[in-house]
């Protein structure tokens, strides 16, 4: 098992001390799950010292060497406002999308982005994802869709970005990939692997070349009133609540590397 390495705070708060911690295990348990697509794509935080200013994966770094300190802080017109480590390089289509989300939604502290097989393959279908699993359940009338105009270099489409996401907590962007938000890294990070799920379920379904069904509207709306008013802690199936202390249970006893 790796030392562990402690954030040096000295130039930053206990808060975003925290979430640096927090934005680098969601970054390292990505790749585990297989998110990862080399140095590319992006998770970021907005920081709560102040709602202008939030973190995001700098150029050339793979997302299993993540670690607190290498996290760039930037402004929402993408000035870099902090480096504790490495070169920040700050990738200009992270910038767009994320900051435009931050921009638009003042309640969503975190912003998930990813290029998987399944997930682009989903987004690649004319009617996207279907309510055929529970998984995508947790997205049922509560999914936006973004056309696609390329690789997101252009500052102006941040505008249409955060148009097409709408109140939702997630988003296919046409032939490109997925993407969710939450108040919180860890429910932004639960729902992308709920979101991953159900595209890699759905494909597989597909892929069968069988006959399939939707779960019936009257039953996802009841899914829906489920997730949103559980009646106590048993029922408490909210992104994030109870799965990301086990997850981050898992890193730490495996590399808590992702500290320093």
């Amino acid at each position: 098992m790796s030392s562990v390495v402690t954030l040096d705070t000295r130039r930053i708060s206990d808060a975003e001390g925290a979430l640096r911690c927090d934005l680098a295990a969601a970054f390292r348990l990505a790749d585990r799950f297989g998110w990862s697509q080399l140095v590319w794509n992006h998770i970021t935080a907005r920081c709560p010292d102040n709602p202008d200013h939030f973190l995001i994966n700098p150029m050339g770094v793979r997302w299993d060497e993540m670690t607190a300190s290498l996290l760039v802080k930037v402004d929402v017109e993408g000035n870099i406002i902090q480096l504790i480590d490495g070169e920040g390089l700050v990738p200009k289509a992270g910038f767009v999308i994320h900051s435009g989300i931050f921009e638009a939604r003042p309640e969503v502290n975190a912003v998930m982005h990813t290029h998987t097989n399944d997930g682009v393959a989903v987004a690649a279908l004319e009617d996207g994802l279907q309510p055929i699993c529970m998984e995508g359940l947790f997205f049922y009338k509560n999914m936006g869709f973004h056309s696609f105009e390329g690789t997101s270099m252009d500052t102006d489409e941040r505008t249409r970005l955060a148009k097409s996401l709408g109140n939702h907590r997630a988003m296919i962007m046409q032939n490109h990939g997925l993407v969710t938000v939450g108040k919180s890294v860890p429910e932004a990070f639960v729902l992308m692997y709920w979101l991953e799920r159900a595209c890699s379920i759905q494909m597989k379904v597909l892929a069968s070349n069988l006959p399939w069904t939707k779960v019936p509207e009257g039953v996802a709306e009841h899914y829906t009133n489920q997730e949103d008013e559980p009646r106590d802690i048993t029922e408490d199936f909210r992104p994030g609540v109870h799965e990301w202390p086990a997850l981050v249970r898992m890193l730490d006893r495996e590399d808590p590397s992702y500290k320093g």
